[in-house]
């Protein structure tokens, strides 16, 4: 019997199955590489050390791109393509038909080059499958990973599971969609016992054989429809998070959701379902009595006691309930882990929160300013709301698909005025008029004024806050949006709220007041 497009298939997929160690023969493999940013860097540079033919495609023409590009030609890739027309179509390696497709996670699947890999029958991974088949090399530590997804909370969750790590002596790093790419972690001279790894639904998505020690999902709520279709798609891929775990699969006990993929997940056999609570925990569980974080899943005696971990003041001066939630589930991982209870408390100590979550910015007049930039989504900004009383509450922007009417609802009582920045608002204007009519809603946005010049609009949303609000009043910059429309990132929208505080509110450019 003659081969075929058949039996090419099955050899192809055999050769892969064979690619699960730093030391497998990736020689002459012919790879696509979707994305010249930060993770598709990392795999194409990883790729072509491992001796793999590699062609990068990227449509950007950036300076920055072009730069990357130069580098990677230089340390061999095959081609380097950047521009509108290089993403079209499936690119041919050196000649012949790519076996391969390396994505980095934002890239769609109906994307018109990875749509064309599947109809071509050529595997698509993501830069966390590819990092999870090189974990293993030889005469290397081997390190074990704990698997961090949630709509909200990973950031802080995978920076606060590292900080205990560490506090423990481990040699540990938060790594994958939290900036650094585990591909570089891997690939560091340090030699590391454990990574905390973020990851987003899309690097979930393009994964198919990660096997963390522990893993949680810390919340879903609706994100990223746009992006996978639907809000049962979803789901789906936040559920990869607990595929194939080997010691505990964590779950949020406030949501069923969580719960649910859980029980449907193929865990390895032995592995322990354990859940957290910002409420008194029951077996198996991680919780608060009081205030202190104490857990009952990973100690002998759980049955009838439970063991003290650390205190709701070791978390910060604001510690609102999904600060708490958090540091349960960092604290679970690094338990499932091993770590002992007083490395617990002081890795949470000595964590640091990032900047543009429930990040004090001033107090001044009686008036409290928090920069809570990073609330991308309904979500977040439900946890941000519920953490305090009256608020003047700055928001919108991209909207990503989803809903604000239940939010509104919750929250009637707390909101006395809404600041509308973002070019791009009018879902959250639409849900502000329907749910809460009486509310004041201001507009940033003026007539002649540039709908993209997001620091301009900032300036004006803190001018007009400062006008409204009154001694014991919290602004609140946490958007419930994306910031594309106006703003390069989350980060950038965050800091030019800081920074419109320090010019209007504090009449300065240097540092703010506590």
């Amino acid at each position: 019997m003659g081969g075929g497009p058949v039996s090419e298939d099955v050899a192809l997929a055999a050769r892969l199955d064979t690619l699960r160690s730093w030391d497998a023969d990736w020689a002459g493999l012919r790879v696509v590489v979707t994305g010249i940013g930060v993770s598709g860097f990392a795999a194409a540079d990883t790729l072509i050390e491992l001796g793999a033919k590699v062609v990068v495609v990227d449509g950007s023409t950036s300076d920055t791109a072009q730069a990357q590009a130069d580098t990677l030609r230089i340390v061999g890739a095959v081609d380097v393509l950047l521009g509108a027309e290089a993403v079209e179509h499936l690119p041919l390696v050196d000649g012949e038909p790519a076996e391969l497709v390396v994505t980095s996670p934002g890239w769609r699947p109906d994307q018109a080059l990875l749509a064309e890999a599947a109809r071509r029958h050529v595997p698509v991974w993501g830069d966390i499958e590819l990092a999870w088949r090189l974990n293993v090399r030889a005469g290397r530590k081997t390190p074990e990973w704990l698997a961090i997804t949630g709509t909200n909370g990973k950031t802080t969750t995978v920076g606060m599971t590292a900080s205990i790590l560490q506090a423990a002596g481990l040699k540990a790093i938060a790594v994958g969609n939290v900036g650094t790419p585990v591909l570089d972690a891997l690939r560091d001279p340090v030699e590391y016992d454990v990574f905390a790894v973020e990851l987003s639904s899309f690097q979930l998505h393009w994964s198919h054989s990660l096997s963390p020690l522990a893993s949680v999902c810390l919340n879903v709520a609706e994100d990223h429809v746009d992006w996978h279709g639907s809000y049962e798609a979803y789901l789906a891929d936040k559920a990869k998070v607990y595929g194939n775990t080997k010691v505990a699969a964590i779950y949020n006990a406030e949501q069923r959701e969580t719960e649910a993929m859980v029980e449907e997940a193929d865990v390895v056999e032995g592995c322990r379902a354990v859940a957290f609570t910002t409420g008194s925990p029951g077996l198996s569980m991680l919780g608060v009595v009081e205030d202190l974080l104490v857990d009952r899943a990973f100690i002998e005696s759980r049955r009838d006691s439970a063991q003290e971990l650390a205190t709701r003041a070791d978390l910060g001066p604001v510690a609102p309930r999904h600060t708490v939630a958090n540091a349960l589930a960092a604290a679970g991982l690094a338990r499932a882990y091993g770590v002992e209870p007083d490395a617990v408390q002081q890795g949470l100590r000595s964590y640091l929160p990032g900047d543009h979550r429930i990040q004090p910015v001033a107090k001044q007049d009686g008036v409290l300013w928090i920069n809570d930039s990073k609330a991308t989504n309904p979500h977040a900004a439900d946890a941000a709301l519920a953490a305090f009383k009256d608020v003047v509450w700055i928001a919108g922007g991209l909207a990503k698909g989803v809903q604000y009417d239940e939010l509104l609802d919750r929250h009637r009582d707390r909101i006395k005025t809404v600041v509308l920045i973002g070019a791009r608002s009018d879902e959250l204007r639409e849900a502000l008029a329907r749910t809460l009519p009486e509310t004041p809603v201001v507009e940033t946005l003026e007539d002649g004024s540039a709908p993209d010049d997001g620091e301009a609009a900032m300036r004006r949303a803190v001018a007009i806050a400062r006008e409204r609000a009154v001694s014991g009043d919290t602004v609140l910059m946490a958007p419930a949006s994306a910031s594309m429309d106006q703003f390069v990132s989350y980060a950038h929208r965050g800091s030019a709220f800081i920074d419109a505080v320090r010019e209007v509110v504090l009449g300065q450019a240097g540092e703010t007041e506590e």
